[in-house]
């Protein structure tokens, strides 16, 4: 069968490229056209556009870019024309998939959506759009289920695949001391810093995170390189510092961390499942910040909390990531504090939630065969 995928950001690209294999394995003849990027490239060609040329984020950026989301759109809807796909998957990205769900209903497309925007959280009138135009609903986030029944729709949870790609890193992690060899950098404790994987979340982070450094003479901090970034993106924020980035080489970089500063998203349930205690931040544009006030309705802003219910790891936001506050919120977690521990003790209460691995086997399989029914 013939599968067209659109994924606008990086954990789309890996969530995308899992399930692409996950086809592949359990439908030979499958495929593919697709918006992605290098994960998905690595399991079978098919590229339109690359999800670097599509990740914007906030009201003021989405406004300064809208004649290339323009541009985008339509070069989309050519592919997927030209393509004729059996279905269109949408992978998360909502503002350009609910316009494309639209897009393939009208013409006749199977839609399928595989990891539900956060209409939860703000936008709920969008709801509206998943049951007009999409025809089955997969979400990895196990308080959505009752969220779109509320709404008259049925959608299925089958666990969330960021289980699979942490069980499958973690068994190719390398011992921290080869890691750090690796790296030239001596035998002391890590400190993980995962500022973000656009260029705006780049810039409200890793600077202020740097001027940590001196504070912990005791500590070493190393910055988990985004896939989107190459080494002249950090370059300008590293000079007469001895940081280092790695690319592509996270987990390794996790499991060898003591703790983690981190840029709210995915990343916060990867450094979590990975067992490493950790402080969220998030700032963003002042003006992005006090709009998304009177429209985002959420008690937090991490998954991990989102999904325990409760403010497992702190969060900082907007005008409370500051120095001070992140240097109070780190001396918590650093030693074998009762914070610490209580955070661990979490984190295993997350895994039991979370669910065993194989997720993107058993979403490929629901899929094939409601294809085929």
């Amino acid at each position: 069968m013939k599968y067209f995928l659109i994924a606008g950001e990086a954990s789309g690209d890996v969530h995308g490229g899992n399930l692409m294999k996950a086809l592949q394995e359990q439908d030979p003849q499958a495929s593919f056209r697709y918006f992605g990027g290098d994960r998905m490239q690595a399991v079978a060609p098919g590229l339109v556009i690359h999800y670097r040329e599509m990740a914007y984020m906030g009201y003021v950026e989405v406004l300064t870019h809208l004649r290339a989301i323009s541009r985008n759109m339509k070069k989309c809807r050519e592919a997927i024309r030209s393509f004729r796909p059996d279905v269109v998957i949408l992978i998360d990205y909502p503002g350009f998939n609910l316009r494309m769900a639209e897009f393939a209903h009208q013409q006749g497309f199977r839609v399928f959506y595989y990891i539900s925007p956060k209409l939860w959280a703000w936008k709920q009138k969008r709801v509206k759009k998943i049951k007009a135009f999409v025809d089955r609903m997969f979400i990895i986030l196990p308080f959505e289920k009752e969220f779109y029944r509320k709404h008259g729709i049925e959608a299925e949870f089958l666990g969330n695949p960021i289980v699979d790609e942490v069980a499958r890193r973690k068994k190719e992690v390398v011992p921290r001391e080869r890691f750090l060899k690796k790296l030239d950098l001596p035998d002391r404790p890590v400190i993980a810093l995962l500022p973000g994987s656009r260029k705006q979340e780049l810039q409200y982070h890793l600077p202020l995170m740097l001027q940590l450094t001196e504070k912990y003479p005791g500590y070493q901090f190393i910055i988990a390189g985004a896939p989107t970034f190459n080494e002249e993106d950090y370059a300008p924020y590293l000079a007469n510092t001895d940081v280092k980035v790695v690319f592509n080489d996270t987990y390794n970089l996790l499991h060898a961390a003591h703790a983690a500063l981190v840029t709210s998203g995915t990343a916060t349930l990867e450094t979590a499942l990975m067992g490493v205690p950790q402080v969220v931040m998030y700032r963003m544009n002042k003006l992005t910040y006090h709009i998304g006030k009177y429209f985002v309705h959420v008690d937090y802003i991490s998954l991990v909390n989102l999904i325990l219910g409760k403010e497992a790891v702190k969060e900082l936001i907007q005008n409370d990531v500051n120095l001070p506050r992140i240097r109070e919120e780190l001396d918590r977690i650093l030693e074998d504090t009762p914070a610490r521990r209580q955070m661990l003790d979490d984190y295993r209460h997350l895994q039991e939630i979370m669910g065993d691995p194989g997720v993107s086997a058993r979403v490929a399989e629901k899929m094939i065969a409601a294809l085929r029914s």
